[in-house]
């Protein structure tokens, strides 16, 4: 099996060569993967002569393996967090002292939900918990499969998805299931920690196909869907575009991008493509200020232009080292790799300013901010970081 993969990606690596522009080669054959997985080791890093010295303010250490993706959820001054073997706790933000820590009982697989008054978990088996903010449980309510990614609380509604692509809003005071949401897909689809986002009275979620869908809160009814990411090639494996990061939402528009598709920005009123490029990315995209960072799925690290989706930088030093979503902050853009490094860019120029290596295991998808340049992050062996780079 691993012999035809590598041989399928040869072949694609020579048809590039064959159709497109010799300046355009390096780039796409450097950025061919097959899931998540590197088709070549990652490279290793250069030599860095750093400006800034990134710090762990505090860690903390929950139990868990690598099979799932887990981010912190943040209310006020406080941390949630959860890893696979059932444990949930609540750590103070400043000194990274647990306040509660509980075994939930349950195989977790999906991150924290934060609400006002309570958080939620997902888990292997398609269970939802409530627990409330001193971590007593509220409720359980089975759902239609496993949940691989954080709740959404939004509006009185714990917005989950599914492992088989449904949406299910539930109220969030008893657990008692509202709406579910479906959709026909394709055969092949890849496994994702997609989550979902909402605003407006309206909740925006990607699909497999390269399709991001509008969704009305209150009833669960499709407002509109609109196709960002074409499928392409003849296998089905080929054709898999699928939408595995949550949308993001800014003003009127809500941007998002596809695996082995595109980055686009769509207008929210009038579901119309304002702008799309041809880059692929697994983990998302993240927006500061007028910029969006991105992270291919080969590793390049791109900033582009919010308004027409034109390159600032390319920075193409971390190639097959899995690299999280990008967290621009201010002046820095962090963004983690599967060896444990946190590398920290300048906003500007996508230069390298200093990197730490919080342990050897791969940093999991997303990096939670939580002052300014001060933010969390989560390692898939259950490690939880504060990092500085003030």
């Amino acid at each position: 099996m691993i012999f035809f993969r590598y041989l399928f990606l040869a072949l694609l690596a020579f048809s590039l060569l064959a159709c497109g522009p010799l300046k355009d080669f390096k780039d796409q054959v450097s950025e061919v993967v097959v899931g998540q997985d590197p088709v070549d080791p990652p490279v290793p890093l250069k030599e860095l002569k750093a400006k800034l010295n990134p710090k762990i303010l505090w860690s903390a250490k929950l139990e868990g393996d690598a099979s799932f993706e887990f981010y912190p959820g943040i209310i006020g001054d406080e941390a949630y967090a959860a890893s696979s073997d059932g444990s949930l706790a609540k750590f103070d933000l400043k000194s990274g002292k647990a306040i509660w820590k509980i075994n939930t009982g349950e195989k977790l697989s999906g991150g924290v939900g934060v609400g006002v008054n309570e958080i939620t978990v997902g888990t292997s088996t398609g269970l939802l918990v409530a627990y409330d903010l001193s971590g007593k449980l509220l409720w359980k309510t089975r759902l239609s499969s496993q949940i691989l990614s954080a709740p959404t609380i939004h509006e009185g509604l714990v917005i989950v998805r599914t492992a088989d692509n449904l949406i299910h809003g539930v109220n969030v005071k008893d657990g008692l299931k509202k709406w579910t949401f479906s959709r026909v897909g394709p055969p092949l689809s890849l496994r994702s920690s997609v989550g979902v986002v909402a605003s407006d009275g309206v909740i925006y979620a990607g699909f497999p196909g390269g399709k991001l869908a509008a969704i009305r809160e209150d009833n669960g009814s499709l407002l509109w869907e609109i196709t960002v990411a074409q499928p392409k090639g003849v296998t089905e494996i080929e054709r898999a575009s699928d939408v595995t990061s949550s949308p993001v939402i800014d003003g009127l528009n809500i941007y998002t991008v596809a695996y082995q598709g595109k980055i686009a920005a769509v207008d929210r009123v009038n579901a119309r493509t304002l702008w799309s490029r041809d880059i692929s990315s697994y983990t998302g995209i993240h927006i500061d200020g007028a910029r969006i960072y991105v992270s291919h799925t080969g590793g390049a690290i791109y900033s582009l232009a919010l308004e027409s989706g034109k390159t600032y930088w390319r920075q193409g030093d971390l190639l097959n080292r899995k690299l999280t979503t990008p967290l621009g902050m201010g002046d820095y853009v962090a963004v983690g790799d599967l060896e444990g490094y946190i590398h920290i860019l300048d906003k500007e120029t996508g230069t390298f300013l200093g990197r730490i290596q919080l342990d050897e295991e791969p940093v999991m998808r997303r990096l939670v901010e939580f002052e300014t340049g001060k933010f969390l992050a989560q390692t898939r062996n259950g490690g939880l970081y504060a990092i500085t780079i003030q």
